[in-house]
């Protein structure tokens, strides 16, 4: 059975969009932490509770919510 190797440059190609996906959501994710921070309308505890529910959100998105017992949120 013969394998083809793949191509450097989709290689590079594929490599590029997943970094650019990865940092748009890296930016989409801190600019909501950083409105949950800078809400005027909230108390402080309003704050961390608006940035536990970002948290939260996060790891249900990914999988990662059975780790919330390990966490302050």
């Amino acid at each position: 059975m013969a394998t083809r190797a793949i191509p450097t440059d989709l290689v590079d190609v594929i490599a590029r969009e997943m970094s650019v996906g990865v940092e748009h959501a890296v930016e989409c994710w801190m600019a909501e932490i950083e409105d949950a921070l800078t809400d005027m309308h909230l108390t402080s505890l309003g704050r961390l509770n608006a940035v536990c529910e970002i948290v939260n959100e996060y790891k249900h998105l990914t999988g990662k919510a059975e780790l919330k017992d390990r966490s302050i949120c």
